[in-house]
């Protein structure tokens, strides 16, 4: 072995001028966690839950789609050609059939609105019974919470009341819902979340709770969390300023544009100033294992303008995916056929090619275009998230890419293959 230019001490410098580097990456940047992420949250005011809803929403669904001609008509509708467009749609049925819904928000805040504290008392109480007992028919969505009122002054003290009520019952029905998700909504400052963070530890020490079980969603919606008063982004901050509790961004799309003086009209998705307020999130939770969602369209599948609505919402669906926005809102049950076609649409259109970059890269064959150990987690995230949906099966990943389904997730995240290794 040829002596090295750098003695033992020169190593122990550079070791020593690193370790704050180390100690960085290790505890704020972990990566994603390789659990399965929904592909939408649904949204209703909080009394109108009960164990069913999920199963009603999923029938209200598939009857839509068949009054206009069945799903297969629906990929054609959105784009899809006839072989794509029937694969998808036996898919899509399976699942509005099994899992129509796979996040559920039992809202408190603006779907609610302001009922007086003896109602919301009994509602938040309400709420947490109902969603113990679809957990204990076993009819309750995969992830399932509340949005409680935002910790602006006005409304600070019964958004915390309702979070403690509804919690409290859940601990006392028995063991917590292992999809259970906390929403703050409206947030403004770092201090905010740093309050939630000391209310849910509390909470967790109240309730004898393991520490860091209660974690929780950040909703942007205000232009202050984008760019604060003194020209930082104070959204890149909330990963570190409360380690390991946030799981998750949602984009408010209508809280945000209208903030930004946006009329009405032009609200969207995809407007500039969301485009902006997004592309912020992602730089601010990349590498941080923080999930991101896109926000809602208010365009409702009813009506004499289903189609129409229809086409929009699977584009806007689509245009999110590509966007590396893998989720987002559902307002009503007419919108689930086009949020699972389009999105099974574009793990399938998308599953030939990267299954057959992958084969190439772990069989080590050349091929036309030549992947970095970068894009081949890239190549099999994707991939792992189109199984995790629904949209395909493992014996089709087996067959296009030759790999296991827990090849396929120590490829999509080897840091956590390699922590389980150990």
């Amino acid at each position: 072995m040829a002596e090295s230019s750098f003695s033992t001490a020169d190593l122990a410098r550079i070791e020593e001028q690193l370790a704050a580097t180390d100690q960085l990456l290790d505890r704020s940047y972990p990566g994603d966690d390789g659990s399965r992420q929904p592909v939408h949250t649904v949204y209703v005011p909080a009394d109108r839950f009960t164990p069913s809803l999920a199963a009603e929403w999923g029938a209200q669904a598939l009857a839509t789609a068949e009054a206009l001609g069945g799903l297969a008509r629906l990929g054609s509708l959105l784009g899809q050609d006839s072989g794509l467009a029937s694969a998808v749609a036996e898919r899509v049925a399976a699942k509005l059939a099994s899992e129509p819904i796979e996040d559920l928000r039992l809202d408190f805040e603006d779907g609610y609105g302001d009922r007086g504290d003896d109602a919301e008392d009994a509602d938040a109480v309400a709420a947490a019974n109902a969603v113990a007992a679809a957990v204990a028919a076993g009819t309750a969505p995969p992830f399932i919470g509340i949005r409680f009122k935002c910790f602006e002054a006005a409304t600070r003290a019964r958004g915390l009341r309702t979070l403690d009520l509804f919690v409290s019952t859940l601990a006392a029905a028995g063991e917590l819902p292992a999809g259970l998700i906390l929403t703050l909504p409206k947030v403004t400052t770092v201090a905010q979340v740093q309050a939630m963070d000391f209310a849910v530890s509390r909470l967790e020490e109240v309730h004898g709770l393991p520490a860091g079980r209660l974690r929780f969603e950040v909703q942007v919606e205000t232009p202050q969390l984008i760019l604060g008063p003194d020209g930082t982004s104070p959204v890149a901050q909330l990963p570190h300023a409360v380690p390991g509790r946030i799981s998750a961004l949602h984009y408010g799309t209508y809280d945000y544009s209208a903030s930004l003086q946006i009329s009405a009209e032009y609200q969207s998705m995809e407007h500039p100033v969301a485009d902006f307020a997004k592309e912020v999130m992602q730089l601010a939770v990349a590498g941080t294992g923080i999930r991101l969602s896109d926000g809602s369209t208010n365009i409702i599948p009813v009506g004499d303008g289903v189609e129409d609505a229809w086409r929009i919402h699977g584009r806007l669906v689509r245009r999110s995916l590509e966007r590396g926005f893998y989720q987002g809102w559902d307002l009503h049950p007419a919108q689930l056929p086009s949020r699972f076609a389009a999105t099974y649409a574009f793990y399938r259109e998308g599953l030939p090619a990267a299954a057959a970059r992958l084969r190439n890269y772990v069989e080590r064959t050349e091929g036309g275009v030549m992947d970095e150990p970068a894009t081949a987690r890239a190549l099999a995230a994707f991939v792992l998230r189109g199984v995790q949906c629904g949209a395909v099966g493992t014996e089709e990943v087996q067959a296009l890419a030759g790999v296991e389904l827990s090849q396929l997730t120590a490829l999509a995240h080897p840091r956590l293959a390699h922590s389980t290794s150990k």
